[in-house]
């Protein structure tokens, strides 16, 4: 890194911490040095937000609930570098040391070795440091908005194409949320005759196999739900064009940022209400491979779609507490339906137990190929409990 800093500004109600209650989002642009659209998007966004306030009753109430970061350059070594801007490519994608960041995280899937960038560490500790619930990766160089997972196994139905978590509608439904608000990302046309995308979204396994990029290692390690979007056929468009660019994206990055509230929120806490960290906190039937915990203060949240659901909160080395809820859509409301859990029996502070760097759906590909029906019931079980651990 040239000594350049990454830059992010953060707006809110309470911009400088972390608020009980206030979900934390984030957008992140030009991870590609010369994908140079989304950079110029998020400033344009982060005028329209702060001029906005106490202007536009929408988003007043977005910004008194809602903790939203932006980092416009993730590369700015990269920015810097593309001295002739190209629709197509320029070395410029690459940060100083000739790397590509958007294939440099730790994956779920494989051992991908990458020698781990100063950007990437930057970005993943300021992931290990916030409460992200919801965050999108802007690109440039296709017309399409691309969810989680990029890369997959036969765990995750890659043998059929497409590369499935466990909160796949949930996924769905972000996608669409932005591409359906988008100008013409919806129309599905892509950028040429080959290529086409119904709705304006894609699996990114479908579209192609991807290691080590950012939107999985947010998903499965910083419990962040995060979609990829391709905001512009030309990598590099001519200054120009930029307006244009701005006006087909203002809405969707707007209705896209209201996501964050969907789903359920609240607090885990012991029989005198102090907060319990690291307690596990997931919807019954959508289990995550490295499971989502309450942080510090004992809040978690959980992105789901309205319908019904059995929230179960688990102290480790403590009974289960279940809970039904019934789930609204509340994204108008600028609020996820609160449901908080106290344990009577636990006053301790639980050790943060924290999820490994190793592919963790390789040892559940390993498990599920080792077990085969005839296999005596305890074995099963076994197998479970190591997965769950």
């Amino acid at each position: 890194l040239k000594g350049r800093n990454l830059w992010v500004l953060v707006l809110g109600r309470f911009p400088t911490h972390h608020k009980i209650g206030i979900p934390e989002f984030k957008y992140v642009a030009n991870m590609h040095g010369d994908e140079t659209v989304g950079r110029e998007i998020l400033l344009h966004l982060i005028e329209f937000l702060v001029t906005s306030y106490r202007r536009d009753p929408v988003i007043t109430r977005l910004l008194n609930s809602t903790r939203i970061h932006i980092m416009p350059t993730m590369n700015p070594d990269g920015f810097e570098a593309t001295k002739v801007p190209d629709c197509y490519y320029s070395p410029g994608r690459y940060n100083k040391n000739g790397e590509d960041l958007n294939r440099n995280f730790p994956d779920a899937f494989e051992n991908n070795n990458a020698s781990i960038q100063p950007e990437t560490r930057a970005v993943m500790n300021w992931i290990k440091n916030e409460t992200f619930v919801l965050s999108a990766n802007l690109h440039g160089g296709a017309l399409v908005a691309s969810y989680t997972f990029d890369n997959g196994n036969s765990v995750t139905g890659s043998l059929k194409g497409y590369s499935r978590s466990p909160d796949d509608d949930v996924f769905i439904h972000l996608a669409k949320t932005y591409s359906f608000n988008h100008a013409s990302m919806y129309k599905g046309t892509g950028c040429d005759k080959r290529q086409t995308f119904p709705e304006g979204i894609t699996n990114g396994y479908s579209w192609y196999q991807l290691e080590g990029g950012m939107q999985d290692y947010n998903y499965v390690w910083g419990q962040c739900f995060e979609i990829t979007l391709e905001l512009s056929c030309c990598k590099y468009p001519p200054a120009d064009q930029l307006e244009k660019f701005w006006r087909d994206n203002k809405v969707a990055l707007i209705e896209y940022i209201k996501q964050v509230h969907l789903g359920v929120k609240g607090q885990v806490t012991d029989q005198d209400g102090n907060p319990i960290p690291n307690a596990i906190v997931e919807a019954k039937g959508r289990p995550h491979v490295c499971p989502y915990r309450t942080n510090e203060h004992g809040e978690y949240f959980l992105l789901l779609l309205p319908g019904t659901y059995v929230i179960n909160a688990t102290v480790p080395g403590f009974k289960s507490m279940l809970k039904t809820v019934e789930i609204p859509d509340n994204t108008g409301n600028f609020s996820a339906l609160k449901q908080d859990f106290s344990f009577s029996e636990v006053s301790i502070r639980s050790k943060a137990a924290s999820c490994p760097k190793t592919p963790l759906y390789q040892e559940l590909e390993r498990a599920s190929a080792a077990v085969k029906p005839t296999v005596h019931i305890l074995v099963l079980m076994t197998v479970m409990l190591v997965l769950l651990k």
